[in-house]
């Protein structure tokens, strides 16, 4: 990182953190946008999908734009996405009907992929891998604390009025000039003959673990906000404050993935990480005093925050050069699929169940499948 400008390295982070506010923002609106749409049947369920919608955009269209970043190049693909994030980002601000509301998510979502996939693969280009951990700690951190901002921001933007949150999106268009001046695209020299632009089949359970730990991660910002504002009638600003706790201590888990990954191998964090959610959960599901939720918040975002650390790293060690675009499509599609699916996966359990009561069976049980992973021995990959 030595011979990096700092204004790129700054760049570089800003980038990153577009992909973590794509949802984040808005999410203590949700409940407020419920309230105002209340002659919509369904609405409770609509209004998790403006959280989600763009995840499903990403999941489908990832690997496609993937390939297209990969001839088009990444430094005009993200200026072209930074101007969209911010049109397609703020529509909130104006749109009045839940269709054109949705419509607007999607197509936010093409430009949070193009960012993600853009800003993972630079991390390959411009770091070799000791370096690669030490900034993705970096890097991961700063996405967490800009989490921060945006949450509280976003609860007392929301306790005024539920559009005005869909401002904080005009972001992209202060990006753009950083991006101009300071990002190189990276010559990747060197390349072995032998090292194809393929995806190795190896990377796919990467892939995969990656898809259920934001399957089960995405319950935060999903169904907690309806557990405070409604059940426990906390305000917008105050919601936010936990959520953004959670934040916090999510940048504090990707600093210390750089030292645990001197200590155990990608699958043993993962692990770790799992167990540490399924307490989450658990505590989340008795606790009934509103002032325990700061602390398992913090427990959600710190194992939250070396594990989405982990599975970045675990995929571009995988990757050779030539493939680093195209495996980071598939990874994104990945990561959000799982954000996509988690409200509607766990829809017919909230309905069954009252939502506190979600909590405990969905962190029992996956102390259960952690136990019978360790039972078995099984999770010997590497």
């Amino acid at each position: 990182m030595k011979n990096i400008h700092k204004l790129t390295l700054l760049t570089l982070l800003l980038l990153a953190m577009t992909t973590t506010m794509s949802n984040v923002a808005i999410v203590t609106s949700l409940p407020h946008l419920k309230e105002y749409f209340n002659h919509i049947a369904n609405i409770e369920f609509y209004s998790r999908l403006m959280l989600t919608l763009p995840s499903l955009s990403i999941a489908l269209l990832a690997p496609v734009l993937g390939h297209l970043i990969f001839k088009f190049g990444k430094k005009k693909s993200v200026l072209i996405a930074l101007f969209f994030f911010s049109l397609f980002g703020t529509a909130g601000l104006y749109l009045d009907s839940i269709e054109t509301l949705l419509a607007s998510r999607a197509l936010f979502g093409l430009c949070v992929a193009t960012l993600m996939i853009v800003s993972t693969s630079l991390v390959g280009d411009y770091f070799k891998e000791d370096e690669r951990h030490q900034f993705m700690a970096y890097q991961s951190s700063f996405m967490a604390l800009g989490g921060v901002f945006f949450v509280i921001g976003g609860g007392m933007l929301s306790d005024m009025n539920w559009r005005f949150p869909f401002g904080i999106y005009f972001i992209g268009i202060l990006l753009i000039p950083f991006v101009f001046k300071n990002i190189e695209e990276i010559k990747i020299e060197n390349i072995e003959e032998n090292e194809t632009s393929n995806i190795n089949k190896n990377i796919l359970f990467v892939y995969f673990f990656a898809f259920f730990y934001m399957l089960l991660f995405f319950i935060l910002p999903t169904q907690f906000p309806f557990l405070l504002i409604e059940k426990f009638k906390v305000s917008g600003s105050y919601a936010g404050t936990i959520i953004a706790t959670a934040f916090f201590c999510n940048a504090l888990g990707a600093i210390a993935f750089s030292k645990l990954k001197k200590i155990y191998s990608y699958s043993t964090i993962y692990i770790i990480g799992l167990t540490l959610i399924s307490f989450g959960l658990s505590l989340v599901g008795i606790i009934t005093n509103v002032h325990f939720f700061f602390i398992t918040a913090p427990i959600l975002g710190f194992s939250g925050g070396f594990m989405m650390t982990n599975a970045v790293a675990w995929m571009l060690s995988k990757t050779n050069p030539k493939m680093r675009v195209k495996s980071s499509g598939y990874f994104t599609s990945s990561i959000f699929l799982g954000q996509f699916l988690s409200p509607i996966v766990f829809h017919p359990l909230i309905a069954i169940f009252e939502i506190q009561k979600f909590f405990s069976i969905i962190g029992a049980s996956l102390f259960v499948i952690v136990l019978l992973v360790l039972i078995t021995k099984k999770f010997i990959l590497r």
